[in-house]
Parts: C-alpha cells; sequence; structure tokens
C-alpha cells in the first residue's frame, strides 16, 4: 500500500511541475498580450521545451530498498512458516521424521536425561527459535515501512511547497488576466 501511495505522490508531483510549466508559458501570453514590449521580452527569452515539464529535483519513483529487501524476505520465510505449522501444513510422516531428525541433532548435553522432559525442552526451543525468526521479519519490516514512510514524508513536504508557490502564482496570474 505504501509503494502505491508513493506512485501516486510521484504522479501528482509531476503533475503539479506540469502545471507550473504551464502557468509560466500563460504568463508568457499575458505579457506578449499586455504590451508590445512584454511580448519583446518574451520574443527574446529562452522557451522551454513544451514537451517535457522541468522536474525540479524530482527522482525517478521507486520504493526504497529496505522495503522490497524486507518483503522478499517476509515472502521467503513466511512459505517456511506455513511448511513448519502445525495448523498450516498437511500431516504425513514425513513431518514426523522431520521432527525427530531435527530433535536428534541438537546437543544432548544442554538437555536432561529424561526422555519426555528433553522432548519438552526441544519443543520449547523450537518455538522460541520460530518466534526469534518471527520477530526479526517483522522488524526488518517495521524498518523497511519506517524508511519508506520518511521518504514520502519528505515528498509530501516538497510537494506542499511545490503547490503552495503554484497557488500564489495562479493567484497573481489571474490578478494579472482580470486586469487585461
Amino acid at each position: 500500500e505504501l509503494v502505491r501511495q508513493g506512485e501516486a505522490l510521484k504522479r501528482t508531483e509531476q503533475m503539479v511541475d506540469k502545471m507550473d510549466q504551464d502557468l509560466k508559458t500563460s504568463q508568457r501570453h499575458i505579457n506578449s498580450i499586455k504590451s508590445v514590449f512584454g511580448g519583446l521580452v518574451n520574443y527574446f527569452k529562452p522557451k522551454t521545451p513544451e514537451g517535457k515539464p522541468e522536474q525540479n529535483g524530482t527522482p525517478e519513483y521507486n520504493a526504497n530498498n529496505r522495503l522490497k529487501e524486507a518483503m522478499m524476505s517476509s515472502k521467503e520465510q513466511e512459505s517456511k512458516y506455513q511448511e513448519s505449522h502445525p495448523n498450516l501444513r498437511r500431516l504425513d510422516n514425513s513431518g514426523l521424521l522431520i521432527l525427530v531428525d531435527s530433535i536428534s541433532s541438537v546437543q544432548c548435553d544442554a538437555y536432561p536425561k529424561n526422555q519426555h522432559l528433553r522432548a519438552y525442552h526441544q519443543k520449547i526451543d523450537s518455538n522460541l527459535d520460530e518466534m526469534s525468526s518471527g520477530l526479526s521479519r517483522l522488524k526488518n519490516l517495521a524498518l523497511g515501512l519506517q524508511t519508506e514512510i520518511q521518504e514520502q514524508d519528505d515528498m509530501l513536504d516538497r510537494l506542499t511547497k511545490k503547490v503552495e508557490t503554484l497557488d500564489i502564482n495562479i493567484a497573481n496570474t489571474d490578478k494579472r488576466v482580470r486586469q487585461l
């Protein structure tokens, strides 16, 4: 959703730049209508290309890399999580074998000698590992979202300044047209 909003902000900023360019062209026409001298000044002023408005430092919009990486790693971890979660995976005997293999691969010295207690501790450890990877995933997503929000906040500040300037210029142009 943030990426979509960022793209919308970028399009809005481009439209404001185009409006500013059109307003400058309108002011040139008003100058040429208003007086002969204004027409002479416009004749010698360099023309800006009408095909492409100036961007005023607006780079091509791309979501930040941190958010993209977090989303991709989150999708990878999500599939692993769904495979290991008891309510999300298909029940078959191979899952039991994987659980037994993972339990036996853990060092036996760290767990009690009682087999039931050992299995319980190993189950707790595996649950804590899953929680840790889930929290890591959430942290990366949160950091990516934070970076994206900061970038869009900067874009909004820049857009606000442009719109305020454009509003003042439109009011001045309107006033000049009414005086004609």
